[in-house]
């Protein structure tokens, strides 16, 4: 780089190191930045009064606050490279001021301080404030991106169109209208305690957003009212709320001989109170989890009592079957109790009274009884034994040993085996029916070797179009589940079926991988070229 002889006075300014302290101070940024943007400022008024197209910058001595104000214009070598005549020079003209000056050098020449005025001033003030809050932004990004998931105290500032903004002290965040609780009304000035469920930057800067309906802010209000569960002799293991109604806490104590519920609730209550009142009155119900799913979901829906409960696994459901007089206990106000029940304990909870759950159990044994009888050809008295003892299908009867049959009251063993054989019989003509069936719609024999399709499936598959192992393997599992007899087909073993259905597709990728790479050149060349000196020898 190479200096002019020429040189502008510079202005010494002290009072402007003592602003950029004071702004750097309140806004809790680094005095850098603000002298930064002072210098942005300067340095764009500086083009706006020589022209802005120049290469003018501006200084400002971070010990005495002098200004300088320079052009810098870029050396090349011959006049033909001069691009542009504002800021560029060409060696020749650049060496009758600078003797040593090379290509690629920058000529600094010193300009005249400028007088600000009130239109240069304005322009400079924006930018510096600008730059401010941007300086100002990236800081409470960088402050705030790990703090998800604290909880913060702030003020509110305005309210803008039922939004809430919060006053950090360092920062501004948003409390959206669907974050607060229903019937929660602010004030300006108000104190607001709530959850930091994002950070995130925006077009318009970093935003913090904040949730007074999240579960997790009322497990860590928990967590600032029982040192039990801060220290981590008591765990919360799930939260569902209906914000501003109703909740429920499922709590764990790591130490056997600490009850988990009652330091929750504190000596007469006080600690849920202090959550309650901060909630606007939202009831909690601190509930003991279990490892048991069945246990669990039996105290999630307290207050109500539960007779018995039925779990399918497999899909996650739980049937729970209530005294008649608890079942409007058991569902809540507009179902709210077992919906928050069926919330913590993630599994879809069916309800049944009594006398529902006894009225459909008579149904599903005249049901299964009247199939055995036409099966079967057996009598009543026969087929309620079946029942009763647990038979549910034609494949049971005609699979059973014979010696489980023959443990049945009444039943020896030419009975048993007789019921076996006539089973069997039933089933043999039910699959030649199914079969004929099959061949009549044009089933794929491909598809009925996939494994898990039964005669059933390939007729109900037939009928909805489904004829073949491409077609299958089109399907996804919903709509596999939706073609199949009800209630014979669950998710996991659909998609189980889809994917045997695919799996030609895959051995023909690899096919085809593998004969492309025995077709690529080169593969056969080391071979040729020794057939080809074999054959001159």
């Amino acid at each position: 780089m190479t200096e002019s002889m020429e040189a502008g006075a510079a202005q010494s300014r002290p009072e402007l190191i003592e602003v950029a302290e004071t702004v750097a101070r309140d806004k809790g940024i680094d005095r850098e930045e603000v002298l930064e943007a002072m210098e942005q400022a300067i340095q764009k008024a500086g083009r706006s009064k020589y022209g802005h197209e120049h290469d003018i910058r501006a200084s400002i001595h971070r010990g005495t606050g002098e200004i300088a104000l320079v052009r810098y214009m870029e050396v090349v070598e011959t006049p033909e490279e001069v691009e542009n005549e504002s800021t560029q020079i060409d060696m020749i003209e650049a060496k009758k001021t600078s003797p040593d000056a090379e290509p690629g050098d920058f000529m600094v020449t010193g300009l005249p301080p400028i007088d600000f005025g009130r239109i240069a001033a304005q322009t400079a003030k924006q930018v510096i404030v600008q730059r401010v809050r941007e300086a100002e932004r990236t800081r409470q990004f960088a402050e705030f991106k790990d703090r998800i998931g604290e909880i913060v105290n702030g003020l509110v500032k305005r309210i803008e169109y039922g939004n809430v903004v919060v006053d950090l002290n360092r920062a501004e965040a948003m409390l959206r209208r669907d974050e607060s609780i229903p019937r929660e009304h602010f004030n300006t000035g108000d104190r607001v305690r709530a959850y930091i469920v994002d950070v995130r930057e925006e077009a318009r800067g970093p935003q913090i957003f904040l949730s007074r309906t999240h579960p997790q802010f009322m497990a860590k209000l928990f967590s600032q009212e029982v040192p039990e569960i801060y220290d981590g002799i008591i765990e919360i293991k799930a939260v569902a709320r209906d914000p501003g109604s109703r909740a429920k806490i499922a709590v764990l104590s790591h130490d056997s001989s600490i009850d988990p519920v009652g330091p929750c609730i504190g000596m007469r209550g006080s600690r849920v109170q202090a959550v309650v009142g901060e909630l606007q009155g939202e009831k909690i119900d601190i509930i003991q989890w279990s490892p048991d799913t069945a246990s669990f979901i039996v105290n999630a829906l307290a207050p109500a009592e539960v007779a018995k409960v039925v779990l399918d696994e497999e899909a996650k459901r739980i049937e729970v079957v209530v005294p008649d007089e608890q079942l409007s206990l058991a569902i809540g106000r507009r179902g709210q109790n077992v919906r928050l029940a069926s919330q913590l304990s993630g599994w879809d909870i069916d309800l049944l009274t009594e006398a529902a759950e006894s009225e459909r159990r008579n149904d599903e044994f005249k049901t299964r009884s009247q199939m055995f009888v036409d099966a079967l050809d057996v009598d009543d008295v026969i087929a309620h034994l079946l029942v009763t003892e647990g038979f549910s299908s034609v494949e049971e009867v005609a699979f059973v040993p014979v010696e489980d049959m023959v443990d049945i009251e009444g039943f020896d063993e030419e009975i048993s085996e007789e019921l076996r054989q006539r089973a069997r019989a039933f089933l043999e003509s039910k699959d030649e029916a199914l079969m004929s069936r099959r061949k009549e719609l044009d089933v794929s024999d491909d598809l009925a070797e996939i494994e898990g399709i039964g005669p059933e499936l390939l007729v109900a598959l037939g009928e909805n179009g489904i004829k073949s192992r491409d077609d299958l393997a089109d399907l996804a599992a919903d709509e596999l589940i939706e073609f199949a007899p009800a209630g014979t087909l669950k998710e996991v073993k659909a998609n189980e079926i889809i994917m045997a259905a695919r799996a030609h597709w895959f051995e023909e990728e690899d096919q085809a991988a593998a004969a492309a790479e025995d077709d690529a050149p080169g593969d056969t060349g080391g071979d040729e070229a020794a057939s080809t000196e074999e054959d001159t020898k």
